[in-house]
Formats: C-alpha cells, sequence, structure tokens
C-alpha cells in the first residue's frame, strides 16, 4: 500500500498553488546553494593536514573567511 502517481501529482499540485512557481525555484537554488557550500566545507575538513585537533590559527582561518563572505552577501541583497 504505497503512494501512487497519481497521490504525488495531487500533493504537488497544491504545494505549487500554496507557494507559487517563483517562489519554489527560490527554495532549489537556495536548498542547492547550502547543500554545495555544505559539500566544499566537508572537503575542506578533510584536504587539511595536521592535527585536527589542534587550535592553532583558528583565529585567521576565521577572520579569512569572514572577509571573504562579507562581498558575496552583498553582492546577493
Amino acid at each position: 500500500m504505497g503512494i501512487s502517481i497519481w497521490q504525488l501529482l495531487i500533493v504537488l499540485g497544491i504545494v505549487i498553488l500554496l507557494f507559487g512557481t517563483k517562489k519554489l525555484r527560490n527554495i532549489g537554488t537556495d536548498l542547492g546553494g547550502a547543500i554545495r557550500g555544505f559539500k566544499k566545507s566537508m572537503n575542506d575538513e578533510d584536504s587539511k593536514p595536521g592535527d585536527p585537533d589542534s587550535l592553532e590559527g583558528t583565529q585567521e582561518e576565521q577572520t579569512r573567511q569572514a572577509a571573504e563572505d562579507k562581498p558575496k552577501e552583498k553582492a546577493k541583497s
């Protein structure tokens, strides 16, 4: 007793009526960007040499990352 294709189409139609196609497209874009950012951070974490428990240099890395992120946020607005 699974979900049929007709039930999925009805749910999809209701979602489109509630949110609209433009809002759904924006949600998809934001979700895709979040997933890409997560994967990138996971890959960056894996490729870092040295002891992962070491706190040396973390303040500098955070400052550099914050400086890189600020222009991107302004461009989106």
